[in-house]
């Protein structure tokens, strides 16, 4: 297994690639460019580094709108082996992507859709703590014991509890790249019919002016502004309901 096996990559899946591609350009100061080759799958740049993907889904493909979050493995296939294994759905058995890699998309036993990554020439985002990138990764489950079993397990990650007064957390992290991750009991508050799932948190300069130019965009709030010891956090979807976190970043 890979000594990194933290997030390298992220994209959407939407039934109107323009619509929800301007609303997290704008949002995030991104540009972006659609590649032909691949059915017009678009990658999203923040200056000259690559930051996230998106692409058109078919309604009629029964995938919901979302972000999918994918873990880098450097042997994909025994990855994908071990999560099968371990009691995970395989959505999508690796393939290559070209020259740029090979992917797979898998269910975890609780249900939580997620990504692998095995890198070629795309290796992926540039990990930093700054606006308009990928700065934190958050399992919503209602089973969280079965979850960071699960993800320890797989990718040899560690997990420690998080003490606070909300729901029961546990923070993930490697020695290469330290805390990166985290899982919350959603038990308490997930709407029955949403599935448990996998959510990436964007940094922001201001949470409270991101949440308001996101509803300015059409989007909407799923969980309002609160502070907590890490930064200022929300959780929004864009106009085709693509359920995503920001989060303020020095």
């Amino acid at each position: 297994m890979s000594e990194n096996t933290t997030p390298v990559w992220v994209d959407f899946g939407t039934p109107d690639f323009e619509g929800s591609a301007g609303f997290f350009a704008q949002l995030f100061g991104w540009t972006y460019e659609r590649n032909a080759d691949f059915g017009g799958y678009g990658n999203f740049s923040r200056g000259s580094s690559l930051v996230a993907g998106g692409m058109e889904v078919a309604p009629d493909q029964g995938i919901p709108p979302c972000w999918t979050i994918y873990f880098r493995a450097d042997d994909i296939a025994a990855a994908t082996e071990k999560a099968k294994a371990a009691g995970a759905t395989v959505f999508c058995e690796p393939m290559p992507v070209g020259d740029l890699g090979f992917m797979a998309v898998i269910a975890d036993p609780t249900g939580a859709v997620f990504g692998l990554w095995q890198p070629g020439s795309h290796k992926g985002f540039v990990r930093a703590n700054e606006p308009g990138n990928p700065v934190w990764f958050e399992l919503s489950t209602r089973d969280k014991t079965a979850g960071v079993a699960f993800y320890s397990d797989l990718f040899g990650w560690s997990a420690r509890p998080y003490e606070s007064e909300g729901p029961d957390y546990t923070v993930f992290a490697t020695p290469e790249t330290g805390e990166f991750a985290g899982s919350i009991d959603a038990s308490s508050f997930l709407p029955e019919g949403v599935p448990n799932h996998w959510l990436v948190y964007f940094g922001v300069t201001d949470t409270d002016a991101a949440v308001e130019k996101a509803q300015s965009l059409g989007g909407t709030v799923l969980a309002p502004a609160f502070d907590t010891p890490n930064g200022r956090i929300a959780v929004l979807a864009d106009p085709k309901g693509i359920a995503f976190g920001v989060v303020s970043v020095s």
